[in-house]
Parts: C-alpha cells; sequence; structure tokens
C-alpha cells in the first residue's frame, strides 16, 4: 500500500493518530521498530480528556470493561487528592488501564480501518523535498527499504530518529533524578502488609495477571543514572530502606529506571515531517500525564493533517497543529518539573524539613475548591483550552464542547460526542427552523454534519447559543449568539470557510 501519511512508532500517540487519520480516508501506516507489541505498560491511566476522547470515537466500550476508574487523582503525591469528579464532563475519573492494553485496543481499531502497521521496521532516517518524504527503514531479516509518503510523523519515543532527521532541536534539562519501577509476580500476602510502603510514598498498584507494581524514590539512588540496570536486589534494598520491609517482592516482571530529563522540540513541524507525543516533549512522570498528552497530541493533529492531504484544509490549518500543542506540551512539562522538584527537595536531607512545610502548605491550598479544580483540570487536560484567532469570538470558541444531551429534528435523543464519531465537524443549529442542513450538505457536506437540534440540558454557558461549530477533536471552532437569521448566515459562511475549506459548490442563497 502506498501511504499518504507515514507514522513512526506503534505506540499509544501513533496508533491513536493512524486511526484518526484513516478514519478520514487518509492511506496511513505504521513502521515500528519492535517486531512484537510491548508486553509491558510504563504508563498505566487514561485521563479524563483522553476517555472523552474515545467516547468521542466510539471507542469507550472497548476500554471501560478492561480498567478500573478512579475519580480522584495525585499532585505531586500530596494526601489531597485532585478531585476529577467536581470537573464538568461525563467522565470525570481515570481510568486505570495498562498502556500494552491500550496499545492493543487502539491497534486492533487501526487494522479495522485498513492501517497497515508494519512490525519489525526500524527507521533510519527520513528525507524530504516539495512533493513528499521517503523514509530509509531496515526491514526484517536485515534488507533496507525506502518507504514513501506525502507527510511523516514522528511518534518513536524521546530519542526520536524522525526528530533529528528532521532537524528540529530538542533544548531542556538532562536528568538530576531518578526512580525505580518494578512489577513482581509475589508480594506479601498478609492483609494490610503494603500500607507501610504506601504511607512512606512508594506507589503499589495491582496490576492484571496477579502483578503488583512498585514505584519508588531512594534517597540513596535518586543520583543512579537510568542507562544503569536495576536488579532485584536494588530493589528490595531500597524498600527496607525506605519502608522498613522488602515488601515479599519476588519474580520480577519487569524492573525499569526512569528520569526527570525534560525537554520540548523547539517545534511540532518542519515541512512535511511533524511530531507528536514523547518525540515532542518529554518529562518526568509526576501525575501519569505523559500518554495523554501524547493521545490528545494526535487528536489533534489527525483531522488537520487529514485536511492537508485532502486537499481542502484552509490557510493555516496545519500550521495551528504547533500553535495549538506546543503550548501544552510547555505546560505539562512546567507542571511536572514543579512536581519532580518538590520531591527532590523531600528526598534531600538538608531541604527535608522547609520542603516538608512546603508540601503542607501545598496540601492545605489543595482543600481550597478553587485551587484544586485549577490543577485537576490541567492535570487531566479538561482545562484545555485553544486559543481564538478572532479577538470578537464568542467566550466558548476554544474550550471543550460539553457533551450535552439533543433532540435532534425527526430522531431520538443523542449526545453531541455521538455525532463526532466520524470524525467530521458538527454543526448545532439550537435556534429552531434554521435548517442548516440544506446549507452545509451544499457546500460542507463531505466535511461537516449538520444537526438542528434542541438541548436536553439547562447550562448557563450556552445560553443564547443559536448555532456552534464544533471541530473534529470536540473544541469549539466557532459560535454565535446571532439572532439574525441574515446575519447569521453570513457569520456560518464565514466560519465554514474559515475552518472547513472552500464549498465544494456554491451555497444556496
Amino acid at each position: 500500500m502506498k501511504a499518504d501519511v507515514i507514522v513512526v512508532g506503534a505506540g499509544p500517540t501513533g496508533l491513536m493518530l493512524a486511526c484518526e487519520l484513516a478514519l478520514a480516508g487518509v492511506r496511513t501506516r505504521v513502521l515500528e521498530r519492535r517486531a512484537e507489541p510491548q508486553r509491558d505498560s510504563r504508563a498505566l491511566s487514561l485521563h479524563p480528556r483522553s476517555v472523552e476522547l474515545m467516547d468521542q470515537r466510539g471507542l469507550l466500550d472497548r476500554f471501560l470493561p478492561l480498567g478500573r476508574t478512579v475519580p480522584g487523582w495525585h499532585f505531586a503525591g500530596l494526601p489531597t487528592h485532585l478531585d476529577f469528579g467536581a470537573l464538568d464532563s461525563r467522565h470525570g475519573y481515570t481510568l486505570f488501564l495498562a498502556q500494552a492494553r491500550t496499545e492493543a485496543i487502539l491497534a486492533e481499531r487501526a487494522r479495522e480501518l485498513g492501517v497497515e502497521i508494519s512490525r519489525g521496521h526500524e527507521t533510519l532516517g527520513v528525507s524530504q523535498d516539495g512533493d513528499g518524504v521517503e523514509v530509509e527503514v531496515r526491514v526484517p531479516g536485515g534488507g533496507t527499504e525506502t518507504v514513501h509518503g506525502r507527510y511523516a510523523v514522528g511518534c518513536d519515543g524521546g530519542r526520536s530518529t524522525v526528530r533529528q532527521a528532521a532537524g528540529i532541536g530538542f533544548p531542556g534539562a538532562d536528568e538530576t533524578l531518578t526512580g525505580m519501577l518494578g512489577d513482581f509476580t509475589a508480594v506479601d500476602p498478609r492483609p494490610g502488609a503494603l500500607d507501610a510502603a504506601r504511607a512512606r510514598g512508594v506507589i503499589v498498584a495491582p496490576l492484571e495477571g496477579g502483578v503488583t507494581r512498585f514505584v519508588c524514590l531512594d534517597p540513596e539512588r535518586i543520583r543512579v543514572p537510568t542507562r544503569e540496570p536495576v536488579t532485584l536486589e536494588e530493589f528490595r534494598a531500597s524498600l527496607i530502606r525506605i519502608t522498613g520491609s522488602d515488601c515479599g517482592v519476588a519474580g520480577p516482571r519487569w524492573l525499569s529506571r526512569f528520569g526527570n530529563a525534560t525537554r520540548l522540540a523547539e517545534r511540532y513541524r518542519a515541512g512535511r515531517v511533524l511530531l507528536a507525543g514523547d518525540a515532542a516533549h518529554i518529562h518526568f512522570p509526576a501525575a501519569g500525564q505523559g500518554l495523554n498528552t501524547g493521545l490528545q497530541d494526535a487528536a489533534n493533529l489527525g483531522w488537520k493533517l487529514a485536511a492537508e492531504v485532502g486537499g481542502w484544509a484552509p490557510p493555516g490549518l496545519l500550521d495551528s497543529y504547533d500553535g495549538e500543542r506546543r503550548p501544552v506540551g510547555r505546560s505539562v512539562t512546567e507542571n511536572t518539573e514543579v512536581q519532580t522538584l518538590l520531591a527532590e527537595l523531600t528526598l534531600v536531607g538538608q531541604y527535608q524539613r522547609p520542603a516538608s512545610a512546603l508540601r503542607g502548605l501545598l496540601d492545605g491550598l489543595l482543600g481550597i475548591p478553587e485551587v484544586n479544580r485549577r490543577l485537576a483540570e490541567q492535570v487531566s487536560a479538561l482545562g484545555t483550552r485553544y486559543p481564538a484567532t478572532d479577538p470578537d469570538a464568542d467566550p466558548l470558541v476554544g474550550r471543550r464542547m460539553p457533551d450535552v444531551g439533543l433532540t435532534a429534528a425527526g430522531s431520538e435523543a443523542i449526545r453531541v460526542y455521538e455525532l463526532l464519531v466520524g470524525g467530521r465537524y458538527v454543526l448545532l443549529s439550537l435556534a429552531g427552523g434554521a435548517a442548516v442542513r440544506e446549507v452545509v450538505d451544499a457546500g460542507w457536506g463531505s466535511r461537516v454534519t449538520a444537526v438542528d437540534a434542541d438541548l436536553h440540558d439547562g447550562r448557563e454557558d450556552l445560553d443564547g447559543v443559536t448555532e456552534v461549530l464544533v471541530r473534529p477533536d470536540g473544541h469549539i471552532a466557532w459560535a454565535t449568539r446571532t439572532t439574525d437569521g441574515g446575519a447569521r448566515r453570513d457569520e456560518r459562511a464565514r466560519a465554514l470557510t474559515t475552518w472547513a475549506g472552500t464549498p465544494s459548490r456554491k451555497e444556496p442563497a
């Protein structure tokens, strides 16, 4: 299959992007260095915004039965948890689910959509010209192959070959602190035996298949570089130092060391080469934001790149990927650096007392609902809002569209997210009798789903809104409260042209 887009990396970001592209009809090929799917899972959580994205694509029923929902989450390991349940979402929880499961579900969906996933294909280099890209690949058996496409996207991790080949800088800070994680098939089985470990800051999480994960920061081992392998003896010794017991850990399935190197790509696009996920940003795994940020990169990029491939993207649409997602990457790297610094100060002898006082102060602040909500919105990504290019835009523009219930003309009740399953724009007329479907179908019918609907849910933020254009990623592109039919028609035409490109046929008067 000749690909329009070559995605390098079959982790969650690459597979999510492949699904988004294929849903829009883009011929997509994924190149993955590993011959087999990853068995062990570094990440274990899907935060609320990522859960919403799966809901928007009709995939949530594949995820929920395999995971466990958790309404609260942590910031810097402070005792007072972030209350995701208080946020404005049907999915105010984290779904505790191993990364390997997430990858398997997305790979299955990608294949259903016709994506070619080539495992055992190691990317060696990428070149581009005005017409397309060439990706040099080492194939199984040791030979090489040149894969041609129109665009390439590096989803190949922090050491991204694609990023380096594109000449994109990756400035930031080297690691100064490392931690250890271990997945064990045996632990102390006595009731409450692991509570002391949890009380002393060790993360203890049951995984499927009888495996238990431990994550710890040992003050005596936090300067050990990530390149040094972790041994069972080291892990046991660290647990004894931290908790007074080795917690009965045995039968290690996976041992790994992770660090706080923090970097952000200088840009997310260089011509026909783009970056997403860890190829664009790396950081300490504080609050479990890395995988989720990558999924959200993919959700932002997929439909924009598909529009470019399809030839109808309005000017600047693809460039807006960098403009919208790179600030999010910067925000995530900054908040993880704050969390990591707090953890490091707590571990270093001369700072332990003031660090403990600082933790107490911050924990008290998390008890204030407004503060808790602010940080919960950031970590969950429900607070992500993209800047409006029009200074006179409605206050809703750039925000997530709430998943309100609707009654569409001539149909049963439906949720907004159900309308997004096809990955198209959705234009909602909430004014009654606007008959937007005929107007949209005449010019943008292949790109926009138009619905005349009545709201089920009364919401103050939607009071007076007569029409709203929802992007394929669920954010609001345009909204109006204009009641004058002629003025609204003109606004609508401008918004559709700005976001969905030139109409394919003349719009009826």
